[in-house]
C-alpha cells in the first residue's frame, strides 16, 4: 500500500502516503486480527483517491537524464564560498535568497546546471491536488518569464 500510495495516488492526494504509513504503524502496534481494520480503512481510502503517477514518472525522467549526462556542475551562484579563492571565482555571487523575494520566490533564478535550463520533469495531471500544483507551477513559471524579461 505504501508503494501504491506513492506511485499511483501520488500528489493527486498526498495524504494517501500518510494514511498508508499510519496503517502500517497501526498494524505493527495492534497486531492481527485487529490490524485488519486500519488496513481496510487505508485500502478503501487509497482505492477511492484520485490517481497520478506524475511524480513517479518525473523521478524516472530525472534518473534517465543523469544516466545520459552524468554529473553536471552546480551553477556558480549557488556554490558556497568559504575561501577567498572561491569568492574570487564567483562562487555565491548574485545569490538570491528566496525568502527575501516577493512571494518567497526568486523569479527567473536558475537552480539547475545550464545544460538543463528550462527542463521540467514533473508534469502534474488534472486530478486531485495536482490541479492546484499545476496552477502554482504555471504561476511561478510566469513569474520566471517576467523576471527573465526584466533582466534584458
Amino acid at each position: 500500500m505504501v508503494i501504491f500510495a506513492a506511485e499511483d495516488v501520488g500528489n493527486a492526494d498526498p495524504r494517501g502516503l500518510q494514511i498508508a504509513i499510519a496503517a502500517q504503524q497501526a498494524v505493527h502496534f495492534v497486531g492481527m486480527p485487529e490490524g485488519r481494520i486500519p488496513l481496510s480503512q487505508a485500502v478503501t481510502y487509497l482505492a477511492s483517491a484520485p490517481k497520478s503517477n506524475a511524480a513517479y514518472l518525473a523521478i524516472g525522467e530525472a534518473q534517465a537524464q543523469v544516466r545520459r549526462s552524468g554529473a553536471l556542475p552546480v551553477p556558480s551562484h549557488l556554490r558556497n564560498a568559504p575561501t577567498r579563492l572561491m569568492k574570487e571565482l564567483g562562487y555565491g555571487k548574485r545569490y538570491r535568497y528566496a525568502h527575501d523575494e516577493p512571494e518567497a520566490y526568486a523569479a527567473g533564478e536558475n537552480y539547475l546546471p545550464d545544460e538543463l535550463r528550462g527542463v521540467h520533469y514533473y508534469q502534474p495531471v488534472d486530478r486531485g491536488l495536482e490541479i492546484r500544483i499545476r496552477e502554482k507551477l504555471q504561476h511561478l513559471r510566469e513569474l520566471d518569464r517576467r523576471g527573465q524579461n526584466s533582466d534584458k
